[in-house]
Parts: C-alpha cells; structure tokens; sequence
C-alpha cells in the first residue's frame, strides 16, 4: 500500500515538474530572443559625450552621409498645406528649417546635398538650407541596392546629406544591420561613417526636435 501511494505521488508530481521545465524553456528563449533580436540604432540625442564626440568628428572629417526624412506630409495631414497635396505642410516647412540650422550648426562646407526628386522631399531640402538640391531618382526607388548606392555616392572627405524617405530609410537600416529598426519619424537623421575604405558603421538617429542640443 505504501509502495503504491510513493507511486501515485510521484506521477502528480510528474505535471507540475513537467510545466516548471517548460516555463524555464519559455523564459530562456524570451530572454535570448530579446538580447538577439536586432534593435534601432542609437538616440544620439542621449548619446554619452563619447559617442557625441565620436559622430561630430566623423562630420569634421568628412566622413558622414545623413538621411534624412522629409517632413510633414500634406496629404497625411490637417495642417496648411505649402502648395500640392504631394508636398509638404506649413509645419513641415518650419521643421525642415530647424533641421537645416542644425546642420548649418555642424557645418556644411564640405557637404553635398541630395535629394528623391518627389514634392515633399524637394521642399524639404529646399527649407533645410534655402536653396534647391540636387535631385536623384535613386533616392526615391531605393530598395536592395541602396547600401551600395550611398557608398558609390560617398565622396572621401566630404559630407553627404541625403533627403528622402522612412521607406528608403528603412530599406538601408534593413542592409546595415537593423532589419527590425523603428520606422523613421519626420525630419530625423540617420547618420553614417563611411571612411576612405568605403567602411561603413551606423552612428544613429537624431530626431528633428533634438538638435538644439547638439554641441560639437
């Protein structure tokens, strides 16, 4: 009798014991997934001031290509529009303005300026630094080329600032590592080293309402 209460004991236990085991399994492959799985890159904008001082050099070199995001879409919007319905909003144009004065702020002697050939890109670019850029259809097709496209488009020792869209933006992030990145807000910047090597390592993402925190 005693022998078959141990055994009846045993196999009540055998659930229990079996559910811990599974939920330790569980835990272990949540925990692994989240320190695997691939993040967005950095905030510069709580950045420590080693990683400021690393990006601001990289711009002083010449080193860096930023995409940019347009700004606030008309047609995704109830603000006053600037014109066409595929441009972008009187708010837009103010944003895009307060970015341009942050590169402005790094310096843009030795930086191009491209930009996708579409309406709110164009008036984006055009508001950032007073003047129309240079347009390139490439920056408005992207997809699995644009990795190779920015570094064919890098020239050594200058600056290149490319205004264009979350899709692109993404499409690149997706070829550079971060293939689950949040998508690209208005006006944010992503930035990139590319040294003379055609070397390339993502730096971050500073968005439009934090650079009057940047100090170089």
């Amino acid at each position: 009798m005693q022998l078959a209460a141990t055994y009846k004991q045993r196999r009540a236990r055998r659930p229990r014991t079996l559910l811990t085991i599974t939920g330790s399994v569980l835990a272990a492959a949540l925990v692994s997934g989240f320190v695997w799985w691939p993040k967005s890159p950095l905030d510069l904008a709580h950045a420590d001031k080693a990683i400021t001082a690393e990006w601001t050099k990289a711009w002083q070199a010449g080193e860096v290509v930023a995409l940019v995001r347009h700004t606030e879409r008309c047609d995704r919007s109830d603000n006053l529009c600037l014109g066409p319905a595929d441009g972008i909003t009187r708010v837009g144009s103010t944003a895009a303005a307060a970015v341009g004065k942050g590169f402005e702020h790094l310096g843009m002697q030795q930086a191009q300026v491209l930009s996708s050939p579409l309406t709110r890109t164009a008036q984006t670019a055009h508001f950032m630094f007073g003047q129309d850029a240079s347009t390139q259809d490439w920056l408005a097709t992207c997809g699995p080329t644009l990795r190779d496209d920015v570094v064919a488009h890098k020239v050594a020792q200058h600056n290149l600032v490319l205004v264009t869209h979350s899709g692109c933006i993404s499409d690149f992030e997706k070829q550079t590592g971060f293939p689950h990145a949040a998508g690209a807000e208005y006006g944010s910047t992503l930035f990139v080293r590319i040294n003379e090597k055609g070397q390339l390592k993502v730096l971050g993402v500073m968005n439009a309402d934090a650079w009057p925190a940047v100090r170089p």
